[in-house]
């Protein structure tokens, strides 16, 4: 591996999910985070300085956060995006990317603690790879809320934490972003046809496994940045 180019893809692709995430009017209050395992030192990941609007991210306003919560240079980071991803970062050897925030139909979905039923084409991209966070700690103060939380995510790549947001992962940040954004449209789904027939567990499993080996995520994660940022380049 040439980890200065992969180190730059991760930034990249960070900074640009950021972008893609303020086109959809997610993160106007600064309640989210994206985060991108470092590939030389892998206990440490890249994060959006604070408070830097998700719009205007850059490779240049990342910062490399230690095992302990330092930054390398001094910057400040969003301490609570500290407290949920690096758990899960650290739980999780093959995940490189994390992403959460607050949206429209993730967090309302989240509040009612229902299960993420495979009821269109899209959800069955996470049949059997999705978790509940099923808590009333909505603040997450310190590490231990975030341990809880990689605890309950195991090797999901998505969950709902109940009353608070969706937090996706992936093995790459391109795959993060796109699963984030693949869940939100399925808990919109959910929220409008509560009541819809889910489909079955057999014709689930083929969608599921077909999306994941024709790598579905990766792809859409390109179409993300066409249509919401444009010129990938303007992030550095």
């Amino acid at each position: 591996m040439d980890i200065e180019a992969e180190r730059l893809k991760r930034k990249r692709e960070v900074a640009l999910g950021y972008r893609i995430f303020a086109s959809l009017r997610w993160g106007d209050l600064g309640d989210g985070h994206i985060t991108a395992r470092d590939p030389e030192h892998p206990d440490h990941m890249w994060l959006l300085e604070y408070p830097v609007g998700f719009e205007r991210a850059t490779v240049d306003d990342l910062v490399l956060v230690r095992p302990d919560g330092t930054t390398a240079d001094g910057r400040e980071i969003n301490m609570t995006a500290y407290n949920i991803h690096h758990p899960i970062h650290e739980a999780r050897p093959g995940v490189v990317g994390v992403a959460h925030t607050h949206t429209p139909w993730g967090t309302p979905f989240c509040a009612t603690g229902r299960p993420l039923k495979a009821i269109t084409q899209e959800a069955c991209t996470f049949h059997e790879r999705w978790a509940l966070f099923d808590d009333e700690e909505v603040q997450i103060l310190n590490r231990n809320g975030g341990e809880r939380i990689a605890r309950a995510l195991g090797d999901a790549q998505v969950g709902m934490l109940r009353s608070h947001g969706l937090i996706s992962t992936g093995r790459s940040v391109g795959e993060t972003i796109a699963a984030f954004v693949t869940l939100e449209r399925v808990t919109e789904a959910l929220m409008k046809a509560p009541d819809a027939s889910p489909i079955s567990d057999e014709a689930a499993v083929i969608a599921r496994d077909d999306l994941v080996n024709y790598r579905s995520l990766e792809m859409a994660f390109g179409f993300l940045v066409q249509r919401h940022v444009g010129d990938p380049s303007v992030v550095g």
